[in-house]
């Protein structure tokens, strides 16, 4: 039967559990957001910079080939330098050829025919220049097979990256010990051609997983949003999809029975599959009488869920109006997503309310607490303080070195609604 456990992703689709990819199914949220993120040129926008870091490969290597045609007159044999530019200006024309028809992909077979080339690259400089007993002044083409990298920056994963300009860094330093008699003279060319081999490739998969995190940080932001318009009891992002799946299995089941392929009564296995069914359905519809917009909010983010915790018993966050959640979630948001060595949390805690309303009147006070740890004052943000003044009048102090901040939120009395 159908496997009805709750999905293990958040709203990027990102898997929270144990599952593999295996065990995604096909049509589930996370299994779109695989292939979507599997498909060509879908890479959050890190193909321009692909482009870039292959551009910047180019201009490198015409440099290289500069430098290496002023020093062709000090080669004892310059036949396999120059068969090392011929395979590097080969190397890198294929995969730039191959990389424009098939798309933003670097296949395996694709990844390891460019290092086999870039070895070959390697070696054919270095055996080029070897008798000259200078590898940093001479090497040329080996020094720009550290940007040749860069062309599969954003198309490989960055272990295979990081192991292969590893081993590039490796082959060149014990090169220079090997070959070269070091002296205070030449020692600082033979450590600039190591760094300019293996550093544009560290500055670059550094870049890149910047980047991937600002981008996946705004959309889970811009999903969290879409909570301030929902209703005070809602259901969650990914509740509807497997209220969908456990209603076909229900479906699945009683036409079973009515068309007679399941006989009654029911084994005990089908008993227990319609009993977790049941149960499924009943919890769910529990659910949505009784967790607010904010809980699903911290509970389905990637950022807040793990830095957030809510306690809010009388689920009075469900009170709170548009501009009210708009401005929590945003000073939450701030609060959480500093990028400090020091994780900082937050805990909300709402309600209960104590102050008796008058009699007619159409709103009440809720009172909301803020506490946070590693959050100095002094680190505060000011438009952390503009979005908390959206939600109510607020009173900050200083608990254990971290910020607390008591908010009075004016919402509408429930009586009226």
């Amino acid at each position: 039967m159908t496997d009805f456990a709750r999905p293990e992703e958040n709203t990027l689709g990102v898997i929270l559990g144990k599952r593999n990819r295996a065990g995604v199914p096909a049509g589930s949220t996370a299994g779109r957001a695989m292939r979507q993120a599997s498909a060509r040129g879908a890479s959050l926008g890190t193909g321009y910079l692909g482009i870039g870091a292959s551009v910047l490969a180019a201009l490198q290597g015409v440099y290289g080939l500069g430098m290496f045609v002023s020093h062709a007159g000090d080669y004892p044999d310059i036949v396999p330098a120059l068969a090392a530019w011929v395979v590097y200006a080969l190397a890198l024309s294929g995969v730039a050829a191959t990389i424009s028809t098939r798309g933003e992909q670097m296949p395996d077979w694709l990844f390891g025919t460019f290092l086999l080339a870039l070895a070959g690259v390697v070696a054919l400089d270095l055996i080029a220049i070897w008798p000259l007993h200078d590898i940093g002044r001479y090497s040329t083409a080996a020094a720009s097979a550290g940007f040749g990298l860069l062309a599969a920056l954003t198309l490989r994963r960055r272990r295979e990256l990081f192991a292969a300009v590893s081993a590039l860094g490796i082959v060149l330093v014990a090169a220079v010990l090997l070959n070269t008699k070091l002296t205070p003279a030449n020692i600082p060319a033979q450590i600039l051609v190591v760094t300019i081999a293996v550093m544009p490739v560290l500055f670059g998969l550094s870049i890149v997983r910047r980047f991937r995190r600002i981008v996946q940080l705004e959309l889970d932001r811009v999903l969290v949003q879409s909570t301030v318009s929902a209703p005070r009891f809602a259901v969650g992002m990914l509740a509807s999809e497997e209220l969908a799946r456990l209603d076909l299995a229900a479906e699945e089941l009683l036409e079973s029975v009515a068309t007679g392929r399941t006989k009654l009564p029911l084994s005990p296995k089908t008993a227990s599959t319609a009993a977790s069914l049941a149960t499924e359905l009943r919890l769910h519809l529990i659910e949505g009488r009784r967790e607010t917009w904010l809980y699903h909010a911290i509970t389905e983010s990637e950022q807040l869920g793990r830095s957030v915790t809510l306690a809010d018993r009388g689920s009075l966050a469900g009170l709170l109006g548009p501009q009210q959640r708009d401005g929590l979630l945003a000073a939450v948001w701030l609060l959480v997503s500093d990028q400090s060595k020091a994780s900082p949390t937050a805990q909300l805690s709402i309600g209960p309310v104590t102050a008796i309303p008058n009699p007619g009147s159409k709103t009440i006070t809720v009172p909301l607490v803020i506490m946070t740890t590693a959050v100095p004052r002094n680190r505060v943000d000011p438009a952390i303080w503009d979005a908390i003044g959206k939600v109510g009048r607020f009173l900050d102090s200083t608990q254990n070195s971290s910020l607390r901040v008591e908010i009075e939120c004016v919402v509408t009395n429930p009586a009226d609604q």
